[in-house]
């Protein structure tokens, strides 16, 4: 249970949940429907179908609106639960249909599989990789001391202008971790069909790839035992960054 920095019973410091003013509907089930749509390839339609199996009435267009309103708050916040990120980062860009276009989605984790940044973009040139960088700094507040990116060109001529002092290697073999990491989301966009514009594909992956490794760990280096544990924990987290352990008592 190292790589959750956490306070068991109590919300960590500086973490807030959102504001739920104005919903009719509980914490509890806003929180569950977003789970389950960024945890699991479903449609809105079929969260709608899940939830009224345990007797809440909920419209697909409602949970739309709650995964849009609060996703990204809710990545947000367990991005910011999570430790430094590690000095290894490996980079990997793969082609992605948008509405027919070919795009280009550009990821970047570190050497323990943790999901640093998510990047749509039109080209996969020395600008596209120059921003993608630059934005992977800013974000992380940090500077990897190894850079591992495959053998397309436009990564070594970006990274001399960034972070030339950053060790740069560039093997296709090296880099299966940022490869194998691209696989939850090849398995979302086939569920959902493509995306139909840039904008949304940025927003939902962007939501997604803070949500789901969350409740991704590492199971295959588990016993069974250590696996349920580590859940626990992580489920203790979710609930505190939605706001549903904050909530008082019913009388």
């Amino acid at each position: 249970m190292i790589f959750w920095l956490v306070v068991l019973g109590g919300a960590s410091v500086g973490s807030t949940s959102p504001s739920y003013k104005g919903h009719r509907y509980p914490v509890e089930v806003i929180s569950c429907c977003v789970w389950l749509y960024f945890r699991f390839p479903l449609s809105f339609r079929e969260v709608e179908e899940l939830m009224l199996e345990r007797g809440v009435l909920v419209s697909h267009e409602t949970v739309r609106r709650w995964c849009a309103k609060f996703g990204q708050a809710y990545a947000n916040s367990l991005r910011r639960r999570r430790p430094r990120p590690g000095d290894k980062w490996h980079v990997d860009e793969v082609f992605i249909k948008i509405n027919g276009e070919q795009k280009y989605l550009w990821r970047a984790v570190d050497q323990n599989g943790n999901v640093l940044d998510i990047l749509v973009q039109n080209r996969r040139d020395k600008a596209a990789a120059r921003r993608f960088f630059r934005r992977l700094l800013m974000e992380t507040g940090s500077v990897p001391r190894v850079l591992v990116t495959d053998k397309l060109r436009s990564y070594g001529a970006a990274y001399r202008e960034v972070m030339p002092s950053v060790e740069h290697r560039s093997h296709k073999g090296l880099n299966n971790r940022a490869e194998n990491s691209h696989q939850p989301i090849r398995q979302r966009e086939r569920a959902m069909k493509g995306f139909r514009s840039v904008g949304g594909a940025q927003r939902f992956l962007s939501a997604f790839s803070g949500i789901s490794p969350h409740f991704r760990p590492h199971r295959h280096l588990m016993t069974a035992s250590h696996y349920r544990a580590e859940m626990t924990v992580r489920f203790t987290i979710w609930q505190q960054t939605t706001g549903v352990t904050d909530r008082p008592a019913a009388a």
